[in-house]
C-alpha cells in the first residue's frame, strides 16, 4: 500500500476513535455533573410558599415552613396594634433601620403590608434559636404584669414586640426578619416572593 492511501485511512480511524472517546467521556462524566445540580427537594426548599390565612382568628398565630425556617403569620388584634406605639421607648430599633431585616414595604410602624397581619421569620437574630410566642399581655405570659405581648427567646433572654422589634439591653442585635411576601387575595399570601420579584 502506498503512503497516500494509508494516511487518509489512519486519519479517518483517528477521527472516529477520538469522537467515540469524547462521547464516552461525556457519558461517564454526566452522572457526576448531575450529582452537583440541586435536587428537586432542595429546589422546593427555597420555593415560595402559598398560605391560606382565611381561618386565622384575631390574636392567633400560624406557623409555616419556608427555606427550612419557621415563618410566623400573626393576625393582630386592635389591642396588639395599639401596644406597638406604647413600647417605642423600650426598643433598640423602633424605626427598623437595618434595611436587610425587612423589605421596604415593611419598613413602617407595623412592619407589614396590612397592619393586622404580621409575617416574620421565627429565628432569633442572636444565635438562631426560635423564640417562644408570648402573645398575651400581662402576667399570663410568665414575663410579668408589664409585659405588653410579643416574643421571648428563652435561650439568652432576648425580647421582641408584636412587630418583631428587639428590646434594648438584650443579646439579639437586630429585629426579627420579615421575609419577602405578598397578598394574592384577602385570604391568601405567598411567602418567599413579592411584587418586586424579590425572593
Amino acid at each position: 500500500m502506498s503512503e497516500e492511501v494509508v494516511n487518509p485511512r489512519r486519519r479517518r480511524l483517528l477521527a472516529v476513535t477520538s469522537g467515540l472517546g469524547i462521547v464516552g467521556a461525556a457519558f461517564a462524566a454526566s452522572p457526576f455533573v448531575m450529582s452537583m445540580l440541586p435536587s428537586a427537594r432542595a429546589k422546593a426548599a427555597g420555593a415560595p410558599v402559598e398560605v391560606d390565612i382565611s381561618k386565622i382568628e384575631p390574636g392567633q398565630l400560624l406557623t409555616v415552613e419556608w427555606r427550612g425556617n419557621p415563618v410566623w403569620i400573626l393576625k393582630r388584634t386592635p389591642e396588639m396594634l395599639k401596644s406597638l406605639s406604647e413600647v417605642i421607648n423600650e426598643l433598640a430599633d423602633p424605626e427598623s433601620s437595618v434595611i436587610e431585616q425587612q423589605p421596604s414595604y415593611a419598613q413602617n410602624a407595623t412592619r407589614s403590608i396590612k397592619p393586622e397581619f404580621l409575617v416574620l421569620v421565627g429565628i432569633c437574630t442572636h444565635l438562631g434559636c426560635s423564640p417562644a410566642q408570648r402573645l398575651q399581655a400581662g402576667d399570663v405570659s410568665g414575663l410579668g404584669d408589664d409585659w405588653p405581648g410579643g416574643f421571648f427567646c428563652p435561650c439568652h433572654g432576648s425580647k421582641f414586640d408584636l412587630a418583631g422589634r428587639v428590646y434594648k439591653n438584650v443579646p439579639a442585635p437586630t429585629n426579627l426578619k420579615v421575609p419577602p411576601y405578598t397578598f394574592l387575595s384577602d385570604t391568601r399570601i405567598i411567602i418567599g416572593a413579592d411584587a418586586t420579584g424579590a425572593a
